[in-house]
């Protein structure tokens, strides 16, 4: 079972450590968000190479699961939550609390990372800095990073990132349970995609959506996702409670006619590059509308990419021939016109009645 950290006796100090500190790849992360968190090992201890790494997750990071690296061994220690989390309608009250990586070889002069992949609480007020110890272990020393007073200056910080608002009071995995008044909280979901909002390598900005006519099957959604990071991700799912479910989709022109299709693999993130989602292109399909989308409003879509999770956003909801979101200048979000889709062609279309807008730009 999960022990905290004890640290008796002296544990070194890193000659020019405050140049060099252990951290965490990500600087922040939103409440509620399912986020990969990757701790970076910049040096070893002394000199010595680092052979063991562990990890301490805080209260309010729960459903974890660590990354296995090639060369070392995993070990899990799990302990009690302080408070029970609902992950996907089971209560968790225990979970895993620390990993170790050990049985490895990290020279001094090497670099190398560490990761781990959990859910934050949807109730950890925004402001609030997590902490995540760590230790290196080496043949005759250990560089120690567990000081979390937050104090200028101490030696062996620990690891940390600061909690950001989440979106409309949902509560990621909890459930949205219906979407009702999703227009109240206009000025929270303003504030939340003034800037990008982040999940681990990626940046997600310019989300928004069509407004659809009553009693309409679909809608369509376009963003924008930066990977700022060195390995590729991909978007592979979404999710939102107006819609029964989500696909991600391709629109593109084959010859003069307009074809539609689904991507089972989902959308490619290549690193270092920005995907554009938006009409006329990639997209992500709302199917099976409850409601109308409603413009000047705002919906919860939960995003789920293959390496950086799952990440809640707010879509906004612009006029039937919105070309971005409110606000958004980025990327050209011309693509078609309207008179490019073949419309009488409806087999090319198949499944997506009532949509004909998604190809509009006018």
């Amino acid at each position: 079972m999960f022990k905290p950290f004890l640290f008796a006796g002296a544990l070194l100090t890193l000659a020019g450590s405050a140049f060099a500190h252990a951290t965490l790849d990500q600087k922040e992360a939103a409440a509620g968000s399912t986020v990969k968190i990757t701790l970076r090992v910049p040096h070893g201890c002394n000199g010595e190479a680092t052979h063991t790494v562990r990890l301490t997750l805080p209260d309010g990071f729960y459903a974890a699961k660590p990354m296995p690296k090639p060369g070392w061994t995993l070990s899990l220690d799990t302990g009690n939550y302080a408070t029970p989390y609902d992950n996907h309608g089971t209560k968790m009250t225990e979970g895993l609390r620390e990993v170790t990586w050990s049985g490895g070889h990290l020279e001094d002069d090497w670099y190398d990372e560490f990761s781990v992949r959990g859910t934050f609480g949807a109730d950890i007020a925004a402001d609030t800095v997590m902490y995540f110890p760590a230790l290196q272990e080496c043949a005759n020393g250990v560089a120690d990073w567990t000081d979390t007073s937050g104090a200028k200056g101490v030696p062996n910080p620990a690891p940390k990132l600061v909690i950001v608002a989440g979106t409309s009071g949902h509560h990621g995995h909890g459930g949205h349970g219906g979407h009702g008044g999703h227009g109240a909280n206009k000025a929270a979901a303003d504030h939340a995609m003034a800037a990008p909002i982040k999940v681990g390598d990626l940046e997600i900005s310019g989300a928004f959506a069509r407004a659809t006519l009553p009693n309409a099957p679909v809608g369509g959604g376009f963003l924008s996702v930066t990977n700022t990071g060195t390995t590729d991700d991909r978007l592979i799912g979404a999710s939102t409670a107006v819609a029964g479910h989500v696909e991600v989709h391709e629109m593109a022109m084959e010859g003069d006619v307009m074809k539609m299709r689904q991507l089972p693999d989902g959308l490619a993130i290549p690193a270092g590059a920005t995907v554009v989602l938006k009409p006329g292109g990639y997209h992500l399909m709302l199917m099976k509308l409850k409601e109308p989308l409603v413009e000047g409003t705002r919906i919860p879509v939960t995003l789920m990419f293959e390496m950086a999770g799952q990440v809640e956003i707010p879509m906004s909801i612009g006029a039937p021939n919105a070309k971005s979101g409110a606000g958004h200048t980025g990327h050209d979000q011309g693509g078609m016109k309207h008179g490019d889709m073949k419309m009488g062609d409806h087999g090319k279309m198949k499944g997506h009645g009532g949509h004909g807008n998604m190809g509009r730009s006018d």
